[in-house]
C-alpha cells in the first residue's frame, strides 16, 4: 500500500512539473523582427546584440527572432505588417518613417548636423525621444535610433562637385525630401528599392545613387560605380520600430526590458559602425574606386531653398531651431 502511495505522489509530482514547464513555455514572448539588411551589416549586428540583451534581462521569457534580407518584405511592407499586428518589429530608415510622421522628415535636410557628436546629442536626447513617439497615431512606436552614418553620392562617372551631378539619374529612397535635394543639386531623382538598385545600375536605369560607405560596400555597388564623393549631405539615422498592437500587449516590465535592450544596442552599434565606415572606404579603394573629398559649401548653397520651405511650417521651424541649438 505504501508503494502505491509513493507511486501516486511521484506521478502527481511529475504532472505538476510537466504542467509548470508547459506554462513556462507558454509565457515566453517571441517577437518577430524583419528588416532588409544583410547579416554582415552593423545595424543587423546591433539588433542581434539587442536580442541577446533582452533574453538576458528577461531571463529567457522574451525572445526576438530576426529575419534579415527582406525575408518578410520591404521597409514599407514591414511597417504595414506592424500596423496590423502581423509583425512585431522592424528597422527602417527615418526617410521612410517621414511618410508616417512628418516631423521625421527633418532628418532629410542636407547638412542639418554640425558633426557626429552633434548628431548623437540630438537623437540620443529629448528631441530624439520626442521624434521616436511621433508616429504613435499611425500605430508605430520608435524604440531607438541606429547610426547610419552620412550619405554621399556615387556614380559611374566622376563627381568632384555639384556640377557633375547635372542630368545624372540618381537612385533615391521613397522620400520627397531626398527627391527635392537631388533636383536642387541638378540630378534626376529616381526612387528605387534598395534590393533592385544593383541591377538598375548594371542596366543603366540609373547612373548612380547616394548612401553611406558601409552600405555602398556591402551592396557591392562599387563593382558598377567607381566614383564616390564624400559630400556627406545627409545623416539619416535608422529607426527601430515596434507596432503598437504588440507594444500595448506587453507588460510594463517587458516594455522596460525591451527599451533598455534597444538603447544598449545603440551604444554597441555606434562603435562597430565607425569601424565599418573606415573598413568600407579602405576596401572600395582597393577595388578601384576613386574617392573625392567634397567642398561642402558648394553643395550647401544649392540646397538652402529646402530650409526656407521647411520653415513655412511653424512646428518644423521650431524643431530645426532646437536641433541647431543643441549643445554637444
Amino acid at each position: 500500500m505504501n508503494y502505491i502511495k509513493i507511486l501516486c505522489v511521484l506521478l502527481v509530482g511529475s504532472f505538476i512539473l510537466l504542467f509548470a514547464s508547459c506554462e513556462a513555455e507558454k509565457k515566453t514572448t517571441i517577437i518577430k523582427l524583419g528588416h532588409g539588411l544583410d547579416i554582415t551589416h552593423p545595424v543587423h549586428k546591433g539588433m542581434m546584440f539587442m536580442a541577446k540583451r533582452l533574453k538576458e534581462k528577461s531571463a529567457g521569457s522574451m525572445q526576438i527572432d530576426i529575419y534579415p534580407n527582406q525575408q518578410l518584405g520591404s521597409e514599407r511592407e514591414c511597417l504595414e505588417l506592424l500596423q496590423i499586428g502581423s509583425l512585431g518589429m522592424t528597422k527602417v530608415s527615418t526617410a521612410i518613417m517621414g511618410n508616417f510622421a512628418s516631423e521625421l522628415k527633418v532628418f532629410g535636410l542636407p547638412f542639418l548636423f554640425r558633426d557626429r557628436d552633434h548628431r548623437f546629442a540630438v537623437i540620443g536626447g529629448k528631441i530624439g525621444e520626442k521624434l521616436l513617439n511621433a508616429s504613435l497615431d499611425k500605430r508605430l512606436k520608435g524604440l531607438t535610433f541606429y547610426d547610419a552614418g552620412s550619405r554621399s553620392f556615387y556614380s559611374k562617372t566622376p563627381i568632384k562637385g555639384p556640377e557633375d551631378l547635372e542630368g545624372l539619374k540618381l537612385r533615391v529612397m521613397e522620400s520627397q525630401t531626398a527627391i527635392q535635394m537631388v533636383k536642387l543639386l541638378g540630378g534626376s531623382p529616381t526612387p528605387i528599392s534598395s534590393g533592385e538598385l544593383y541591377t538598375a545600375l548594371q542596366q543603366g536605369i540609373v547612373d548612380g545613387a547616394e548612401n553611406n560607405p558601409p552600405t555602398f560596400y556591402l551592396t557591392r555597388d562599387y563593382e558598377v560605380c567607381k566614383y564616390y564623393i564624400l559630400d556627406e549631405h545627409t545623416a539619416i539615422p535608422d529607426e527601430l520600430v515596434i507596432g503598437t498592437p504588440l507594444w500595448n500587449k506587453l507588460t510594463k516590465q517587458e516594455q522596460e526590458w525591451l527599451k533598455e535592450a534597444a538603447v544598449e544596442s545603440t551604444e554597441y552599434q555606434k562603435e562597430i559602425w565607425r569601424k565599418a565606415e573606415l573598413h568600407a572606404l579602405e576596401e572600395v579603394k582597393k577595388a578601384g574606386v576613386t574617392v573625392f573629398e567634397a567642398k561642402k559649401d558648394e553643395f550647401k548653397e544649392l540646397v538652402k531653398p529646402m530650409y526656407v520651405e521647411f520653415a513655412l511650417d511653424p512646428k518644423m521651424e521650431i524643431l530645426i531651431e532646437e536641433i541647431q541649438n543643441t549643445e554637444q
